[in-house]
């Protein structure tokens, strides 16, 4: 497991105060996008979630993407979602801003999260008053519990993913894929209304997934990677990729023998998000919040 030493210091004069300014401009224009688009219906906003199905599947989606949005807003500007997009006063442990040496990863990391705070601010669009508010939220013990099992450290060690890049790309290597794998397997379930727009989702999360997994690959991250995949399988029950040391040694492509995206239902992502836990644990201590919250549901 690396540490911030051990990070590749390419171009170590990343702009911190550039950073910030960009991300912030980012986010004013999420919230610009949010004030236009609230009450209306299809077009070029958010579909109504009418149907009940696509109402809790979509707030189970809202779920994943307020742990997406706090980890890397934590990590490129030190706060979390602001308090006008969460619903309520949940608590979330952990985050810092990473000590990103290079401009590129600094670059993508700001990207994703502006991206992912927008996923929040959409689902809740259009969601409208049904959209949960955000679950108490572990971004610290979590990680380590998570590295100790998947074999990454030994008890007694700790996993921090925003000490460094490295460790900053392994843990969104963990959201990345369980992101597409829930999309992915939610699309047959829900309306020809509201289809479109997870699928949109779904591609952006694709892609932020490849960005992670190419980064990974060039530092020789593949060892970690697979050791992930590995353990998401075991919990899942669904298989991962990555677990073929031989054929996949960079873990670029997470999909099955028919280059297919994997898919996971509710329950199967929710036993990787709680750490096999039936209602609650891991990332999200106290469970999720809305209809789909247990492994057995």
């Amino acid at each position: 497991m690396a540490d911030s030493s051990e990070t590749i210091e390419v171009n170590r004069g990343t702009n911190r105060r550039g950073l910030m300014r960009n991300v912030g401009l980012g986010l004013a224009g999420t919230a610009l996008a949010a004030a236009g688009t609230a009450g209306l219906g299809l077009g070029t906003t958010p579909a109504r979630a009418d149907a009940t199905l696509d109402g809790e599947i979509l707030n189970f989606a809202l779920n994943l993407e307020y742990l997406e949005a706090e980890f890397y807003l934590r990590a490129v500007t030190g706060s979390g979602i602001p308090s006008n997009l969460t619903g309520g006063t949940a608590t979330v442990t952990g985050g810092s801003l990473v000590p990103f040496q290079n401009t590129a990863i600094a670059y993508l990391a700001q990207k994703i999260a502006v991206d992912e705070l927008a996923h929040v601010t959409f689902l809740r669009t259009a969601l409208g008053s049904a959209a949960v508010a955000e679950p108490n939220i572990d971004l610290s013990d979590s990680f380590t519990t998570l590295a100790i099992a998947a074999g990454l450290i030994v008890a007694g060690q700790t996993f921090d993913p925003f000490s460094s890049e490295t460790n900053f790309l392994i843990g969104a290597y963990i959201f990345e894929d369980v992101g597409v794998t829930a999309y992915a397997g939610a699309a047959a379930s829900l309306t020809a209304a509201t289809l479109p727009y997870a699928a949109s989702i779904l591609a952006v999360e694709a892609y932020h997934a490849g960005a992670i997994r190419g980064r990974l690959g060039e530092i020789g991250g593949s060892a970690a990677t697979n050791m992930i995949s590995a353990l998401r399988q075991t919990l899942s029950g669904v298989g991962d990729n990555g677990l073929n040391y031989q054929s996949n040694m960079f873990n670029f492509t997470n999909v099955d023998s028919n280059g297919q995206a994997y898919r996971r239902t509710p329950q199967q992502v929710l036993s990787i998000v709680y750490g096999g836990g039936t209602n609650n644990g891991l990332f999200y201590p106290n469970g999720m919040n809305g209809a789909v919250t247990t492994t057995t549901s």
